[in-house]
């Protein structure tokens, strides 16, 4: 069996070469599209009863590939949208394959032909004003720690930054004089966004006399703080905000709900709706319209605006009308 017919060698230039060099795809990205891969090859592996490194291309089967996914929903317990997450990356393998490989390119079609499965949209999920007032509060501020964590969750809500985002910036990506910051996105595209004057004290607070190439946000124990750090970081101060505003609580809070309260807060304000887009990095504006859609109180705001006047029962004619009359008389 030659190197070519192996799927090992396949899977190595797809993620070291194809998604690296030529999509030049975000580091979130190439991750989820290797833990597919380490679901899938062992799964793989155990159903065919051959060792993972002598799985050919021709091993993943439609059927196979079928039987995988109904695996990770029944078994894993997988919601369909992660469920089409990881059919996407297969459909990115077998077409990476299929263009190079133009002997695979009939199993490539077959294996894109798997279709993604239909999922209801969920309601976006964001904090009303004294909600989010109540979870800036939670940290205490007369520590080290609570004064970095206030500063992080000031600036999440400032940004509308993912939390990779977040966790990815350095010193140097704050612009202090023009009150902004660099923040690299999903692509890596970057976006500067405005930041308050009360976030941008509490960040120069937090990084005096710090290497300008070290991260922004650390933790306790002075490393880079990690998305994950950030996630069990917005949880705490969220339960411990509850105790404040109980509504909390039917809510799970994430770094993501405080992307959302962002978004909403920008149209209620009545920043227009291209201008939320820049500022939350959204390619497309489609993306950003959701919010405009789940708002209620836009929604109120402006049936209210465009709602037709009010008829008057008793209107006057216009000939027994004195400020008319006299208008007409100057005339």
């Amino acid at each position: 069996m030659n190197d070519h017919a192996l799927l090992g060698p396949w899977v190595r230039r797809f993620l070291l070469e194809y998604l690296v060099r030529e999509r030049n795809l975000s580091v979130n990205t190439q991750r989820s599209y290797r833990d597919m891969l380490t679901q899938l090859l062992p799964y793989a592996g155990s159903k065919l009863k051959k060792s993972v490194d002598r799985l050919t291309v021709e091993d993943l089967s439609a059927d196979l590939v079928r039987e995988f996914l109904c695996n990770l929903e029944d078994v894993g317990g997988c919601i369909p949208a992660t469920r089409n997450q990881r059919l996407g990356g297969l459909h990115a393998l077998a077409r990476f394959i299929g263009e190079s490989s133009p002997e695979h390119v009939a199993w490539c079609a077959q294996i894109r032909l798997i279709p993604f499965k239909r999922t209801a949209h969920p309601c976006i999920t964001y904090l009303d004003k004294a909600e989010m007032d109540a979870i800036l509060e939670s940290p205490d501020r007369s520590t080290s720690q609570g004064q970095r964590d206030y500063a992080l969750l000031l600036f999440l809500y400032n940004s509308g930054a993912r939390a990779s985002e977040a966790a990815d910036l350095r010193i140097k990506d704050v612009d202090w004089h023009a009150k902004s910051v660099k923040i690299i996105g999903k692509g890596n595209k970057w976006r500067a966004c405005p930041l308050w004057t009360l976030t941008m004290d509490q960040l120069h607070a937090m990084t005096l006399e710090r290497d300008p190439q070290q991260r922004l946000f650390l933790n306790r124990n002075g490393q880079p703080v990690t998305r994950f750090g950030i996630h069990t970081l917005v949880e705490r101060h969220a339960e411990r905000a509850s105790a404040i505003a109980p509504s909390i609580s039917s809510k799970r809070v994430s770094p993501h709900v405080i992307r959302h309260t962002t978004a909403t807060t920008l149209l209620r304000a009545g920043v227009d709706i291209n201008t939320v887009r820049a500022w939350l990095g959204h390619v497309s504006l489609t993306t950003t319209n959701i919010y405009a859609e789940t708002d209620l109180e836009t929604k109120a705001r402006a049936l209210a605006t465009c709602a037709p006047p009010a008829q008057n029962a008793s209107r006057v004619p216009w000939s027994k009308q004195p400020d008319l009359m006299d208008f007409l008389r100057k005339l």
